[in-house]
């Protein structure tokens, strides 16, 4: 799945209101600033903060 460009401009991080990077890869919108992202399930982007995980994942 590719995420729409229109979708992406105008979604921000639920925290910090901030821009997020689409990591097609790994399904994932990510916040560097914080080093949090959120899911991406079902083609439908879970962007409430309690589901945000860290990033990069500890261990990589």
């Amino acid at each position: 799945m590719s995420l729409d460009p229109k979708l992406l401009s105008i979604l921000v991080c639920p925290q910090d209101k901030g821009p997020l990077e689409y990591h097609e890869a790994e399904q994932l919108l990510v916040n560097p600033r914080l080093s949090l992202a959120y899911p991406i399930e079902d083609d439908i982007p879970v962007m409430l903060a309690d589901d945000a995980i860290a990033y990069p994942a500890e261990g990589k």
